[in-house]
């Protein structure tokens, strides 16, 4: 294995990084932060992803609706001390990981995917592939009583 491939997270990594996913999505729906920015804004803690020390930790966020995405991944970095010092109270570690924020990219990969598939191209190669009759499945006989 090429030491610049990433490792896969070890079960520790998944299980810790799931439970301070948690912790955040219980204070940011309890609303705890009183940044003027993130008042109102419901906000989606995606996922966490720990390093393999667990010091580290990058919190993929999003908010409802995808509005003002910068300006809520500001706020929360500037709440990342206060919202750390929550996480320790919470979840039994020695070392608390420090959290990054970072707009979670994969929804703008599922919208491109989507766009792809409406693509009037690829759905005639779509159809194409599914043969003459279309998906394979046999229409009723509408002629049946």
């Amino acid at each position: 294995m090429n030491k610049r491939e990433p490792r896969a997270p070890s079960q520790r990594q998944l299980r810790v990084g799931e439970e301070v996913r948690h912790v955040l999505a219980r204070l940011l729906e309890r609303g705890v932060l009183r940044d003027p920015v993130l008042a109102g804004v419901s906000v989606t803690v995606t996922e966490v992803r720990l390093s393999p020390d667990l010091r580290n930790a990058t919190v993929f966020v999003m908010p409802l609706g995808g509005i003002e995405v910068e300006a809520v991944v500001q706020a929360l970095g500037r709440a990342a001390a206060f919202l750390r010092r929550q996480v320790a109270g919470t979840v039994a570690l020695r070392n608390v990981p420090a959290l990054t924020f970072i707009a979670d990219p994969s929804f703008d990969q599922a919208g491109h995917i989507e766009a792809l598939l409406r693509n009037p191209r690829v759905a005639r190669d779509l159809i194409s592939e599914a043969g003459p009759e279309g998906d394979g499945e046999e229409e009723p006989n509408r002629n049946e009583v």
